[in-house]
Parts: structure tokens; sequence; C-alpha cells
């Protein structure tokens, strides 16, 4: 009985643990630290650092020398002319053991050059996975932003429907008492209906917005729960910059401009890798070997010093290679460094021309955005005082029905025009304030 107890505890607790996940509301920061630990183009981004964090270690371990250790046994069989002139056995076996180590002294500054380049290759991934890790973020920022854009565009859709469901209620009771003809209640259940069908549009909007985020996240549910909070139209400092001092604070941190020189200074590296191979190259190496030697078959009078042989050998060696002629190898190797490295030039070209672009559009975006909303903000407030104007007349029956329902439509369309303004405009501000510098998501 105690178990069944215990097991009915342990789960209702997992039943509630599962409830408190799927109620959990994620608040913005949440969502895009979330999204940058786990999205998978981070973790493989990472690895490819980490990758290239080996070949720094490498390079650093070409500056010493190498150890090898060696080990043979060998047998010989056959037979040999001995003292005597007769034919004896000469079976040898052998243990031959060996020590050596080598150890580059000059190879023209090659392995100085490797090592910068891989630290430079290092780099190059840091500011590859910082670019990876801003695109998120502001994929994240966005798909937030449509959440709560689109929730707001519900809450709209649910007010408007109230109006027409109280209407409804109000001429039921005015048909009903015999004051207005059945037909009047006939159009405001058409209203009805039409603001029923607008409220399931905005709900699939909504549903659709969470299912990005949730996609975006990686998540394995279909929708998330956000924190709502309060988007306003306060600080719009960014827009007195123009756009060149914009530019100029991005081309100084932006990683894909950082990316791109770490490159440039990545294919220099190249180039004198390759020149190395012009100059002579000088080695040192050491062996130490020992050899034990067993001679069989030799008569009982042959001293046993005969049959054993005990060698040692130590060998030093400097080598020293000077290139005379390649078949133009080198040269070539250099040539199309040199190459590559020009090409690298005009990438970085490339991306700050496109940083360029991208900052003008938004700035221009942002503008535009700024004139959308003030003039939504001055259609609806006057768009709502005629809806409360024509409210009155349409219960008075000073207006019908159609003509209130035309009132009431173009309030709903200017209400979710400012909607979509505003958080329009708030994105491009914060796209704008992301190139000069400013976090994308504030502690």
């Amino acid at each position: 009985m105690k178990i069944k107890i215990l097991l009915l505890v342990a789960a209702c607790c997992l039943l509630k643990n599962i409830d408190a996940q799927n109620d959990k509301v994620w608040t913005l920061k949440e969502c895009v630290d979330y999204a940058l630990e786990n999205n998978i183009s981070v973790k493989q981004s990472e690895l490819d650092k980490n990758m290239t964090t080996q070949d720094v270690v490498a390079a650093k371990w070409n500056f010493f020398p190498n150890v090898n250790a060696s080990a043979s046994q060998n047998y010989n069989f056959g037979s040999s002319i001995d003292i005597s002139g007769g034919r004896s056995s000469a079976n040898y076996r052998s243990t031959n053991f060996g020590v050596n180590s080598s150890v580059t002294l000059f190879n023209g500054f090659a392995n100085i050059h490797t090592l910068k380049q891989a630290e430079l290759e290092t780099q190059a991934q840091d500011a590859a996975l910082a670019k990876m890790k801003n695109d998120i973020s502001l994929n994240v920022v966005n798909a937030y932003l449509q959440i709560l854009f689109a929730k707001e565009q519900v809450k709209v859709a649910q007010s408007q429907l109230e109006i027409s469901q109280g209407e409804v209620t109000r001429i039921s009771e005015l048909v009903n008492a015999g004051v207005l003809p059945e037909g009047n209640l006939l159009n405001i259940k058409s209203t009805q209906a039409t603001d029923n069908q607008n409220l399931i549009v905005a709900q699939n909007s909504f549903s659709m917005a969470s299912l990005q985020l949730a996609q975006l996240l990686q998540l394995k549910e279909m929708d998330i729960a956000v924190e709502e909070i309060s988007i306003e139209v306060a600080n719009q400092s960014i827009l007195s910059n123009d756009v060149s001092a914009i530019y100029n604070k991005a081309n100084e941190t932006f990683p894909e401009i950082q990316l791109a020189e770490l490159n440039i200074q990545s294919a220099s590296e190249s180039i004198k890798i390759a020149q190395a191979n012009y100059y002579p190259s000088l080695n040192l190496s050491y062996g130490f070997n020992t050899i034990y030697q067993h001679r069989q078959g030799y008569p009982d009078f042959v001293s046993f010093s005969n049959q054993l042989n005990d060698n040692l050998g130590h060998s030093v060696i400097f080598s020293l290679n000077i290139p005379i002629f390649n078949r133009y190898q080198f040269r070539t190797s250099v040539n199309k460094a040199k190459i590559n490295q020009e090409k690298i030039q005009y990438n970085l070209e490339s991306e700050r021309f496109r940083l360029r672009e991208t900052i003008q559009t938004a700035y221009t975006d942002a503008l535009a955005s700024a004139k959308s909303y003030e003039a939504s903000k001055i259609s609806v407030e006057a768009l709502d005082k005629s809806f409360n104007y024509d409210l009155v007349k349409f219960q008075e029956g000073a207006i019908n029905s159609f003509e209130f329902n035309q009132t009431k439509n173009n309030l709903l369309s200017a209400q979710s025009q400012l909607i979509k303004a505003k958080y329009d405009f708030v994105f491009k501000l914060k796209v704008l304030e992301f190139y000069f510098g400013q976090p994308i998501i504030s502690n």
C-alpha cells in the first residue's frame, strides 16, 4: 500500500513538472541566450574553432625535435666454410634497438609563419562565430516581436468582436420588443460573423508566429509562451546620427569586417610560407643503435665471444638542403598565394560595400517607418473619434448598419496598421542601434 502511495506521489510530481515546463514563459533574453547556446550551427562553428586551436598547438610543437624508437628481430639461415675447410651451419639471430631524433634548425622561418597563420585562423573563426551569433540574435528578436505584434492584433480583433456581440444583444432586445425590424438584427449578426472571422485569422497568425520562434529556438514544442513587454517608441536618438557615423562605427567593430581583414593577414602568411621554400634548410639528427647478434652452429671449441656480438652505435648528422631547380614549383606556389591574397583583398572591399549598403537601407527604412508610425497614430486618433460618434448615432438609429460597419472596419484597419507600423519601427531602430555598436539585448 505504501509503495502504491509513493508511486502515486511520484507520478503527480512528474506531471506537475511537465506542466511547469509547458507553462514556461520565455523572456526575450532567455530566448536569445537559449538560441545561442543550443543552435546546431553555433555548436558546429564552435567545433571548427576547436579544430583551429589544435592547429595552433601543432604549429607550436613544430619547433621541438621529434623522438622515435625502433626495435627489430632478424633471422638469417645458411652455411659457410669454416677454418678447417669444411662447411658448417651459419645461422644468425640478431636484435636491433634504436632511438632517433631530429630537429629543424632553419627552414626559411616556415614554422614561424605557420604558427602565425594558425593563430590568425583561430581569430578568424572567432569572428565568424560572432557574426553567426549576431544573425541569430537579430532573427530571435524579430520573431519575438512578431509574436507580440500578433498578440496585439488578437486583442484588437477581440475588442471589435465584443462590440459586435454587445450590439447583437442590444438589437435583439429591440427586435423582440417590436421596436426594430428583424433585418437590423441580421445585419449586425453578419458584422459579428465577420469580426469572429477576423479574430480567427489573428489567432492563426499568433499561432504561426509562436511556431516560428519555437522552430528558430529548435524546440520540440509547437509553440512558445513569451513574456508580454511594453513596446514603446521612445528613444529615437539613433536617427540623429547620419549614415556615415553609423557605418564608421560598424566598420570598426563588425565581425564581418574583422573576418575579412584576418583572412588577408592569413593570406600574407601563406605567401611567406611558400617563399620559405627558396631558402636552404638545415636539420640536425641524432641516432643511437645497439645490435645483439648470436651465431648458431659453431663447434664447441669456438670461443663464446665468436658466438655473441654486441654492437653500439651513435650518429650525429647535420643535413643541408639547398634548392637549385625545382621545375618552377616553388615559384608557382608563391604566385598562387599572391593571387589568393589579392582575391581576398577584394572580399574585404566587397564586405565594406555590402555593410554600407545595408546600413543605408536600414537608415532609410527607419526614417520611412518613423513617418508611417506617426501617420498611423494620427489616423487612429481621428478614426477612433469618428467611430465613437457613429456608434452613438447607430444606437440612436441615425445611421444604418452598413454605414456603421464602414466606420468600424476603417478603425480596425487603422489600428492594425498602427500596430504593424510600431513594431516595424521598433525593430528597425533596434537594427540601427545594433550597427552602431549597442547590444541587441540589454541586461
